[in-house]
């Protein structure tokens, strides 16, 4: 009794009882300190009755949102289907058109087609045709032709279908139609259905006679287009590869290639520098001189040296068989050399469709004249040239018409006489390059000679002195072949010998 303290008030703090005191710490948990608090961050409030209260109050009008959504979404594809349905029935007559288009289009192929142009649109659906070796038609076009690319002028094709056999109707041969005292008859497939139905009962009418043969009673239609956008015989005009032949190739002519630049190349190259001083560069040059002087050499030179589109054509090619080709072939030439603009346009023997006009007397020279009128036109009519040079060449140029020379159209003429010694010499020079010449060869005593020599005739001498030292298993050409080559051309050249046929 007298050890023990009732209470264990004295049992606190002694180091006897550290056990009971480590009992009591296992019994407590451990509890982690407190994230520390962010600097700065508002303490939210929290939401209680009160906000709650303050809330509006809402009455829901549908049980589901997504019912309603569902809903309109229905209608959305009701409505689709009722306008699909309706443009199937809308479009259903022009399907069963296109189906009919594609039948006549299968019946039309494998069957012969002509040719014609169209003169003058009535309607969307008619035409008025016409072919080189008929008259005029009334036609219809059938509805899958592009309406939009007809216009007046343009190659058409055209199918002939029978759409009644006189034969079968009436039981005999179908025949002409001809009224003797009245001067009319109808000629076989030129006339439609109702016309001759209606000379049928006048003939019966009036008791007269039915004489000859006649075939069924045919219609054309419209059946397409031919796009003609360049014609054939332009194409071959089109100088793909630039010749061979530079300004280095022709002997002397430094005068004229002067010209030819000044007038042609630097318009084309350089348009700044007459933009600049004023004036308007010209339009076109002539050149005129003897045969032989270089005119289609200078020309061929002009196309190796420039980079622009160069057509080439003869006075003869645009004189054409048929009334109107030979205008629609210039029209042609200078629309095609417009699209390939920078060009240029050299015509050769301008003289066969410049001369001089005259009372033309047949149908030929009416024609000739038309295309001469349809070149001035385009050389000097209300539509501008632009990068399009024309080079006309002619041995006769007093023979071409006044207004084809006249300033405006040919702003240039440029002269090729014939060489004198200096330039005798140089286009000796050149002939001779690569020929192999022997010790004796003396071409001064060619280029002192009085005779007159062209440039054309120069450069046959040299090729006839190399084939004759070829003749006798020569490698060089001396003296004597020379001369002896002289005497032949110029034999030649006065007995009036086409030059260059070598016998």
């Amino acid at each position: 009794m007298g050890q023990g303290t009732p209470g264990g008030l004295n049992r606190q703090g002694f180091p006897g009882d550290r056990k009971q005191d480590g009992s009591d710490k296992k019994e407590k948990k451990f509890e982690p300190a407190a994230p520390p608090a962010r600097v700065g961050r508002k303490q939210r409030k929290q939401k209680g009755p009160e906000a709650a209260a303050r809330l509006p109050t809402v009455t829901p009008h549908t049980k589901c949102k997504l019912r309603l959504l569902k809903l309109e979404r229905v209608k959305d594809y009701l409505l689709m289907e009722e306008e699909f349905v309706a443009n199937q029935e809308r479009l259903k007559p022009q399907e069963e058109k296109a189906e009919e288009d594609r039948s006549k289009v299968d019946d039309l192929r494998g069957s012969p087609m002509s040719v014609g142009n169209l003169e003058e649109l009535i309607d969307e659906n008619h035409a008025i045709v016409s072919s080189s070796v008929g008259p005029e038609y009334y036609v219809g076009i059938l509805s899958f032709v592009d309406k939009d690319q007809l216009e007046p002028g343009c190659a058409i094709l055209m199918h002939n279908k029978v759409i009644y056999s006189l034969g079968q109707y009436f039981g005999f041969e179908a025949r002409i139609f001809w009224f003797g005292h009245l001067g009319f008859r109808i000629i076989s497939g030129s006339g439609q259905f109702r016309f001759v139905f209606m000379l049928i009962r006048l003939v019966y009418g009036f008791g007269l006679e039915l004489t000859g043969l006649v075939g069924d009673i045919r219609v054309l239609s419209v059946v397409g287009l031919l796009q003609d956008e360049v014609d054939p015989m332009v194409s071959v005009m089109k100088v793909e590869k630039a010749p061979l032949e530079s300004y280095a190739d022709i002997g002397g002519l430094d005068a004229q290639i002067q010209e030819i630049k000044e007038a042609v190349e630097l318009p084309l190259t350089h348009p700044e520098l007459y933009e600049d001083i004023g004036i308007k560069p010209p339009k076109g040059v002539i050149l005129y001189g003897e045969p032989g002087t270089g005119k289609t050499l200078l020309a061929k030179a002009v196309a190796n040296s420039t980079s622009a589109t160069f057509l080439r054509v003869v006075g003869s090619e645009l004189i054409q068989k048929y009334l109107g080709d030979g205008p629609k072939l210039v029209r042609e030439l200078f629309r095609v050399a417009d699209d390939l603009s920078p060009s240029i346009v050299f015509i050769d023997e301008i003289d066969a469709v410049g001369t001089k006009r005259y009372d033309a007397h047949s149908g030929g020279e009416r024609e000739i004249q038309r295309t001469m009128l349809e070149l001035l036109n385009q050389l000097d009519g209300f539509d501008s040239r632009g990068d399009v040079k024309v080079i006309l060449a002619t041995n006769r140029i007093e023979s071409l018409d006044p207004a084809l020379l006249r300033p405006g159209r040919i702003d240039r003429k440029i002269e090729f006489p014939l060489p004198d010694i200096k330039t005798r010499r140089r286009i000796f020079q050149i002939h001779t390059s690569r020929m192999t010449l022997a010790d004796d060869v003396n071409l001064e005593e060619f280029v002192m000679t009085k005779d007159e020599f062209s440039g054309a005739d120069i450069k046959a001498i040299c090729t006839e002195a190399g084939l004759l030292a070829l003749r006798e298993r020569r490698m060089k050409v001396t003296h004597a072949d020379f001369k002896k080559a002289k005497e032949k051309v110029m034999f030649k050249k006065k007995e009036g010998v086409p030059e260059g046929l070598y016998m």
